[in-house]
């Protein structure tokens, strides 16, 4: 599961790791919840690459009440192809959802010790998304998304059993582009750059606290 995010790095850095126009106007963000808006990467109506923001919770188009997004925030990558809510979108609305680093919760004997995983050189990187567009019968338009999860790698398993689709740089094209269905292999464990994992402050467990301070390194005993 994937039910935090963080994305921190600069729009510049941003723009060159997901091959955008321009560096986006987006202000670093900590501690990313779900059903709050997001920004994605996805390919516009000419074919070149866009980031936009839509609410992170997929609603598929069929749905006649949205609050099922809530429950939506992550798809299976063994089942994404099959499940109705997600399998149109997996065919025609694939998206990257850049981050920085995602939290996980560890069980410990003084509770769940909060942790940060990312890249080992703090780079942005991809996580698989799939987005959809939803509209009422009153004509209100909802655009939504959601995080692909896989089976965790050796180096998350202890923490948790699953973690997000990490999609390599030099696949994000493949991925995005819906004229190719060829896309199943990449939804695998990471096993790229080595991820740091590393124990943070419990204050990232409440939405509110979104500072630089929730994703630093805590020092002295853990939980």
């Amino acid at each position: 599961m994937c039910g935090r995010y963080e994305l921190s790095s600069h729009p510049a850095a941003i723009a060159l790791a997901f091959g955008l126009a321009h560096p986006p106007e987006l202000t670093a963000r900590y501690n990313i919840a779900p059903t709050q808006r997001v920004p994605i990467v996805r390919l516009d109506s000419d074919g070149q690459r866009e980031l936009v923001q839509v609410r992170w919770g997929l609603v598929p188009r069929w749905a006649k009440d949205p609050s099922i997004g809530a429950r939506l925030i992550n798809a299976r990558g063994e089942t994404v192809a099959q499940k109705a809510a997600f399998r149109a979108a997996y065919a025609r609305h694939r998206c990257l959802l850049p981050a920085t680093g995602f939290y996980e919760w560890q069980a410990r004997p003084g509770g769940k010790q909060p942790l940060h995983i990312g890249m080992a050189d703090d780079a942005p990187f991809g996580m698989a998304g799939l987005f959809e567009c939803w509209r009422s019968s009153e004509g209100e338009v909802l655009d939504t998304c959601t995080i692909i999860t896989t089976g965790a790698n050796e180096t998350l398993r202890p923490v948790h059993d699953r973690m997000p689709v990490i999609v390599p740089t030099e696949s994000h094209a493949r991925w995005l582009d819906a004229a190719n269905a060829d896309v199943a292999d990449l939804l695998a464990p990471w096993s790229g750059m080595a991820l740091r994992v590393y124990p943070v402050s419990t204050r990232v467990n409440r939405v509110a606290n979104d500072d630089a301070g929730v994703r630093e390194p805590i020092q002295g005993p853990l939980l």
